[in-house]
């Protein structure tokens, strides 16, 4: 796999759109993103990781059906992709790996 770089702030988006699966969209990263990890930020700020993850390959999206509680706009919903899903495993074992050294600096 080619290396890849993501920023605290997409890796966190990734893996809230992750957990949220087929639920993803701003309103619910941005609820998530305060509940699960204490950040503020703004549904644009949200909207532009999430366009920039669908750039690289992370999420795809596509267009939810309308609501009258949204004026008959549609939601633009997201969700993991494959190589979003190695990318986020490959980072967790990254991190997993250092932790261990960390935790037991004699291995």
């Amino acid at each position: 796999m080619a290396r890849f770089y993501l920023g605290e702030l997409e890796e966190l988006i990734l893996l809230i759109v992750a957990m949220l699966r087929e639920e993803a969209y701003g309103v619910t990263v941005v609820t998530e993103l305060q509940k699960q990890a204490g950040r503020e930020i703004s549904i644009s700020a949200v909207h532009a990781v999430l366009h920039r993850l669908e750039e690289k390959g992370f999420v795809e999206s596509r267009m939810g059906g309308s609501s009258s509680e949204r004026g008959g706009r549609r939601k633009r919903l997201f969700r993991m992709t494959a190589y979003g899903q190695q990318v986020i495993e490959q980072l967790r074992d990254t991190r997993n790996t250092i932790w261990d050294i960390i935790s037991n600096p004699s291995a």
